[in-house]
This record gives structure tokens, C-alpha cells and sequence, in this order.
């Protein structure tokens, strides 16, 4: 959303630098003077949130590299040197291992928030496909992280989930050869593990970066999902939300703290805490918790299609959910934004939610054909697909959505 700049120089530094690199012009522009929309709810505050969880994901991360050993002799030691020998190690790697749930929490909140209030349409197609990037960014850099303690989980794990894309025709084998770095999960593969876990934060920073600099274009959506009429529909960014993203900051802070400091381990699996051993399968082998739902896609193609492998239709299916997302701009044919406005849109969503979580419970459990969870983890699978490439192309044709306001204060102003 352009505006007209109101920055101004206080300091003969500050026109010196304004006049060579407008930098501080830029941040004002952007985060001080913005002009958001007035209506903008507490969900709207897991954007800045999850700019804190990324900083303190890679504040954290860096100083754990300076004292982790990416060799399979010594990595499972070197975390236990962290956590006994290091000052505060302890606390710096509970908040890393934390962060990471607490970042997909408030991302998944933030894409949910989305996805509701349909801030993927028009114009903000890009700005929904970086944050789709942003997602995959997050997934991929976990895994890489989850496989670094070197237990027991790590391993098998990063064995069973690797070994996936053996199963997709000609190139598989290559791809998994790459992985692994040669013909088994060994050093070599904690190496280029550890590498890329360092490497893709940086990298999910700068799309971060394009992420904030696409919103600032078309401005931000809200949940009356009309576009911004005039400067009676908006305030400054900044004190008004400035201050209500640091109120919901600090409460997010303290959940976070809740479980650093007294439930660290809640999120975690037990199993981590043995050495990996190549010789001793785990009993029931599980991602984390951020993965089930997918992991649930997965396992739940349990036959072949046509000439489709069950294991291969499997990791079609659970790529298939995440890359869906891209597409979704495309696939909503209806002109109201808001899911407010949207009776029958606002049924299915919710169900899509409860589908969600119950995708995550089957995933949780063992694998068993005929068990409750198979049957959950299928059925789930069908909704969740449904739902993107049916339900929400159909209603945009069917459904009568209710009278949406002609702008954000014209509602107030009548009623004034």
C-alpha cells in the first residue's frame, strides 16, 4: 500500500545517511507510519511473533554450533556437554528445541488466520506463496535439526523418512544416495545435516524479508476482508499496533517460558535421550509433533493405485497437501475474502481444523491396518484434499455469502 513518506530527519547524521542510504526511512515508512487497517484482531499478531521466533531460532542455533560436534562418535556427547558443561547451556538449548514448536504453533496459527479470513486472494497471491516457502523452509530445516541430537529418534527417523524418496521412480535412488552422502546413514549425513540446518535459516530470513516487503505493497488484509477505503479506515502502525503485538509478545513469551521452564521435555520424545544404535529399532518410530498430520498422509495409502506403489502413492499424497497450499489462490472462486461473510465456508473450515488435529492424533499412534487410527489418518486424508480441490472451488459457485460491508468504518459511522 504506497503512501507518501513522512519521515524527517532529526539529526544532521540522519539527513547525511538519508541522502546516501535511506535505510531509516525505510523502517519508518514500513514499521512506524504504515497505514494499517483499524479493525486488525489479536490474530493478526503471530506475524510479528514469528519474526521473534525466527530471531531467537538463529540467535540460539549459532552459539550451539560453537559447541556441537557433527561426527557420529561424538554428537550425542556433545549435546550432553552442552547441557552439563557449558554456562547456561542448559537453558539455551531448551529454548532452541522449544522455539521450534513454539515457531510452528504460531505458524500454524498465522496460516489458519489465513486461510480463514482469505488473506491468499487477490492481490496477495505472492505474498501467501512466500509464505508457503516459509513453511517448507521450516519443515526442512527441523528435520535437519531433529536429526542432530544423534538418539535414537533422530536416527531412525531421518532413516525411515529419507529412505521415502527411494520409492519415487528413476531419480529415488540418486536422491537418496545424496542424502545420505553414500550408501548409509553415517557421519557423512550428520555433516550435510548440520550443514544445511545452519545454512537454510539464513536463507528462510530472506524470504522473510520478501514475505514483509510483499504485505507492505497491497497492505494488509482484515477480517472484514474489504479493501481500504481511505485514511478513515486505517491508524499508523505505529503506536497502536506496535504496542498491541507487544502485548501479545509477551504473553506468547510466557507460554514460552512455561515450557522451558517447566515442561522442556513435554514436546520432545524419549527415545532422543538413547544413543542412536543401528542395531535396535525403536518400537514405534514418530516425527514430531509438527509433522504428524503429514506423517498420517503418509502411512495412510496402504494399496496400490493402478500402477502406483502404496509407498510411493503415500509420499505423492503428503507432498501433494503441502504443495496444494501454492495453489490455493486459484482454486477459491469466491469474491468474498472474508470467511465471516461465508456461512457454509465457515462450517467446512472448521471441520478442516478438527480434521487437522485428529490427522496429528493418528499420526501419534502406531501403524496398524484396521485400527481406528487407519481408518482416521484415511478418511482425514481424503477431507483435507477435498477441501482444498472441492469444497472450496464448489462453494464459490454455490454458496450465497451474507451482505459484506462497503468499508471498514462505515458500519461504525452509520451507527454513530
Amino acid at each position: 500500500m504506497a503512501h507518501e513518506s513522512t519521515y524527517k530527519p532529526s539529526s544532521a547524521f540522519e539527513k547525511w545517511l538519508d541522502t546516501r542510504l535511506p535505510i531509516l526511512r525505510l523502517a519508518h515508512d514500513s514499521f512506524v507510519d504504515f497505514p494499517t487497517p483499524k479493525n486488525l484482531n489479536y490474530w493478526w499478531t503471530f506475524g510479528g511473533i514469528l519474526t521473534f521466533c525466527l530471531i531467537v531460532q538463529i540467535i540460539s542455533g549459532v552459539v550451539l554450533a560453537m559447541h556441537y560436534t557433527p561426527h557420529v562418535d561424538f554428537a550425542f556427547a556433545s549435546v550432553e556437554h552442552i547441557m552439563r558443561d557449558v554456562n547456561y547451556g542448559w537453558l539455551i538449548r531448551y529454548i532452541h528445541a522449544n522455539g521450534a514448536s513454539m515457531f510452528f504453533i504460531a505458524v500454524y496459527i498465522h496460516m489458519f488466520r489465513g486461510l480463514f479470513y482469505g488473506s491468499y486472494k487477490n492481490p496477495r497471491e505472492v505474498l501467501w506463496i512466500l509464505g508457503v516457502l516459509i513453511y517448507v523452509l521450516m519443515m526442512a530445516t527441523a528435520f535437519l535439526g531433529y536429526v542432530l541430537p544423534w538418539g535414537q529418534m533422530s536416527f531412525w527417523g531421518a532413516t525411515v523418512i529419507t529412505s521415502l524418496f527411494g520409492s519415487i521412480p528413476l531419480v529415488g535412488d540418486a536422491i537418496v544416495s545424496w542424502l545420505w552422502g553414500g550408501f548409509a546413514i553415517d557421519n557423512q549425513t550428520l555433516n550435510r545435516f548440520f550443514s544445511l540446518h545452519y545454512l537454510i535459516p539464513f536463507l528462510l530470513f530472506g524470504v522473510v524479508i520478501l514475505h514483509i516487503w510483499a504485505l507492505h505493497v497491497p497492505g494488509n488484509n482484515n477480517p472484514k476482508g474489504v479493501d481500504v477505503k481511505g485514511p478513515q479506515d486505517t491508524l499508523p502502525f505505529h503506536p497502536y499496533y506496535t504496542v498491541k503485538d507487544a502485548f501479545a509478545l509477551i504473553l506468547f513469551v510466557i507460554f514460552f517460558a512455561m515450557f522451558v521452564f517447566y515442561a522442556p521435555n513435554m514436546l520432545g520424545h524419549p527415545d532422543n535421550y538413547i544413543p542412536a544404535n543401528f542395531l535396535v529399532t525403536p518400537e514405534h518410530i514418530v516425527p514430531e509433533w509438527y509433522f504428524l498430520p503429514f506423517y498420517a498422509m503418509l502411512r495412510a495409502v496402504t494399496f496400490d493405485i493402478l500402477f502406483i506403489p502404496a509407498k510411493l502413492g503415500g509420499v505423492i499424497l503428503m507432498f501433494g497437501a503441502i504443495l496444494t497450499l501454492l495453489v490455493l489462490p486459484w482454486l477459491d472462486t469466491s469474491r468474498v475474502r472474508s470467511g465471516r461473510y461465508r456461512p457454509w465456508f465457515k462450517l467446512f473450515f472448521f471441520l478442516f481444523v478438527v480434521v487437522c488435529i485428529a490427522l496429528g492424533w493418528a499420526g501419534s499412534q502406531p501403524a496398524e491396518d484396521g485400527s481406528l487410527q487407519m481408518y482416521i489418518a484415511q478418511l482425514g486424508s481424503v477431507y483435507y484434499m477435498a477441501f482444498f480441490w472441492v469444497i472450496i472451488p464448489l462453494l464459490g459457485v454455490l454458496e450465497t455469502p451474507v451482505n459484506v460491508p462497503d468499508s471498514i468504518s462505515k458500519p461504525v459511522l452509520q451507527n454513530a
